[in-house]
């Protein structure tokens, strides 16, 4: 009998950080088929591309455009408004999480995180928004 291979949500990291963009391509990958870039116009190029069914979203990014503002023209472009968004940064004043919110982005956490509660925050995220996939169980838990 063969296994069926499970499809894995598709994801887009926009995070300003090589180190950062690096680890977590290495660790998401797993579980998501992953694309990554830096700036605003490397999300549109992606954007125009391919169809994501999440993304994350750092607050500070490379060129003109921060996260809140690429969160607010996501969430306001009828083509990619539907895409959950969830803000993933070191930006962990209470200001900037009301911003992000009210910008657009469904769920906001701060770094540094363990890998389990980002899976946990992603694949809560894809399942609030009726996206179905199998979600991984690890140590026992199930996501």
């Amino acid at each position: 009998m063969e296994e069926q291979e499970v499809k894995k949500p598709r994801i887009l990291i926009a995070e300003g950080d090589q180190d950062n963009r690096h680890f977590l391509t290495l660790y998401l990958k797993k579980y998501f088929s992953a694309d990554t870039c830096d700036s605003a116009e490397g999300l549109y190029e992606l954007l125009s591309q391919n169809d994501y069914d999440i993304i994350l979203m750092d607050i500070a990014l490379k060129g003109n455009k921060d996260g809140i503002q690429l969160i607010q023209e996501l969430k306001n472009n009828e083509a990619y408004s539907q895409i959950p968004i969830l803000c993933y940064t070191t930006f962990a004043m209470n200001r900037d999480r009301i911003n992000a919110l009210n910008a657009g982005c469904d769920m906001y956490l701060t770094k540094p995180t363990d890998i389990k509660t980002l899976l946990y925050y992603l694949f809560t995220l894809l399942k609030k928004k009726g996206k179905n996939f199998t979600a991984p169980v690890i140590n026992g838990f199930a996501y």
